[in-house]
């Protein structure tokens, strides 16, 4: 099935949600927005579902300067209290020409304002962060998440040894029961010898 829509499912890491970026920035925004809207009893929030999804989709989105909406459309978005449209088609060719018109202009404006909107941010991201490199049979630690209390370890304590690598991610094996883990980088440590 994946094949025959060209899909590549990709799993991400445990305890790591960056790797589902897109995903997880849609969720911050849309689910205070319908947490805003519920009753008390938590049991209504899908009669606002599509209000919600609406005002995602028609909002101007600060990385393209353009809404989902036009950049499916290629026009804004007509709510019912808008005039009709003053354009005229002959033939069925014009609308399609000029929609394919508009939406590639819209899409390559969008997509130059997304990948500037993406330096600037990678640029502030980077600023105070460094970016540690790993090789293969490294001996590490790798953070422990989850419930613990505060005096507990923030590593594991016996060492991992890193076995492969495709960076930030990076498998390990224990070295007590040579269990293989997947592992980002941001949650390993180096073992520092003296």
């Amino acid at each position: 099935m994946a094949q025959l829509i060209e899909y590549n499912h990709i799993l991400s890491t445990v305890y790591h949600p960056q790797s589902n970026g897109m995903v997880e920035r849609f969720n911050a925004t849309f689910v205070p927005q319908l947490a805003k809207l519920h009753d008390r009893e938590h049991n209504n929030w899908d009669e606002y579902l599509q209000s919600v999804v609406f005002a995602y989709n028609t909002g101007i989105h600060a990385a393209t300067n353009y809404s989902p909406f036009q950049l499916q459309f290629g026009h804004d978005p007509r709510m019912p209290t808008d005039a009709t449209s003053n354009y005229v088609f002959y033939k069925p060719s014009d609308y399609y020409n000029q929609l394919k018109k508009s939406l590639r202009i819209i899409q390559q404006h969008a997509r130059n304002q997304s990948i500037y909107s993406h330096m600037n941010n990678k640029k502030y991201y980077d600023k105070n962060r460094s970016n540690p490199q790993y090789e293969i049979n490294d001996k590490i630690l790798i953070r422990i998440h989850g419930l613990r209390s505060k005096l507990d370890p923030h590593y594991t304590l016996n060492p991992k040894i890193i076995i492969q690598r495709q960076h930030p991610i990076y498998w390990v094996r224990d070295q007590l029961n040579d269990q293989i883990t997947r592992v980002h980088v941001n949650d390993i440590r180096p073992i520092l010898l003296p």
